[in-house]
């Protein structure tokens, strides 16, 4: 009797089958608008901390970076390039709590990132 080789190929799907849940998702309920929102408030967060510029009122010029200190926690500047603008105490995920000294009187800073544009 004679020999015969079989070899063995495996057959792949080529329409993309094995990426599709099946279900359609849907964008406008409450768990996808929360994990949105979740998402931008991650982006905003990361780009303050990371040192992006920024501008805290549209029609405003001035353009300020917030520059982290030795802890982690939060204890950093924010400057406008030139100068020391404040000093802050604390980053969350939407607000950012500082102060600064005006006239020897100490005055908080509360920034909203919701509210803040960040400039290329």
């Amino acid at each position: 009797m004679n020999k015969v080789e079989i070899k063995v190929i495996k057959q792949e799907k080529v329409d993309n089958r094995v990426n599709n849940t099946g279900r359609p998702v849907n964008k406008k309920s409450s768990r996808q608008i929360r994990l949105a929102k979740q998402a931008l408030y991650n982006m905003l967060n990361t780009q303050f901390v990371c040192g992006q510029k920024f501008k805290i009122n549209n029609g405003d010029t001035n353009v300020y970076a917030y520059t982290a200190g030795d802890n982690n926690g939060g204890d950093g500047y924010i400057s406008n390039g030139l100068t020391h603008v404040c000093n802050i105490n604390y980053v969350g995920r939407t607000k950012v709590l500082g102060y600064t000294f005006v006239l020897n009187k100490r005055v908080n800073i509360e920034i909203n990132l919701k509210e803040v544009t960040f400039v290329k």
